[in-house]
């Protein structure tokens, strides 16, 4: 079997198992039932790089942290967005100041391809906080990535790890 052709049948492998992980976790996601919330801090996993093959070659992928205010009468407001790499270590403050967003409001926050400080087990965690009760927000992560026409993307679900006291 020839480079380019084990190449393209890697590529689809990995397309299969990514589009599978997706629908996977998305269907545990919808089974679940969240509670009104006031404030929340959420851990969100970003893949700067992932390995493929058996020497562990590095693949890049560019990162969008995305955070979508799915509450249609309620604002939020974003106080924490912080980037840390594999051992925990804080990278970069991506939040001056607080960040409204308005009901069904969306905001993205990109780590690029060339920035390989994170690591495998980067991450982000995200605080926010609302007035009222409301719908917490969906925040995930999309990780995307293309070298020698070969092409590879797939999202991560941020997980909540500590709920804002009433």
């Amino acid at each position: 079997m020839t480079s380019q052709r084990t190449s393209v049948i890697l590529s689809r492998v990995l397309l299969l198992v990514a589009i599978l992980l997706y629908f996977s976790s998305g269907a545990s996601w919808a089974e679940s039932t969240q509670s009104l919330s006031k404030g929340q801090t959420v851990y969100v996993p970003i893949y700067s790089h992932i390995y493929s093959g058996d020497k562990e070659q590095p693949f890049y992928l560019a990162a969008t942290l995305s955070i979508r205010n799915v509450d249609p009468n309620h604002q939020i407001t974003i106080t924490i967005v912080d980037y840390y790499d594999s051992t925990g270590d804080l990278l970069k403050k991506y939040l001056e100041k607080p960040v409204v967003l308005d009901p069904i409001a969306s905001t993205r926050y990109v780590v690029k391809e060339s920035d390989k400080t994170g690591g495998s087990g980067a991450n982000f965690l995200v605080q926010w906080k609302s007035e009222k009760k409301v719908n917490p927000p969906l925040i995930e992560s999309v990780m995307i990535g293309a070298q020698r026409q070969q092409g590879i993307s797939f999202t991560s679900r941020g997980r909540v790890i500590r709920q804002e006291a009433e």
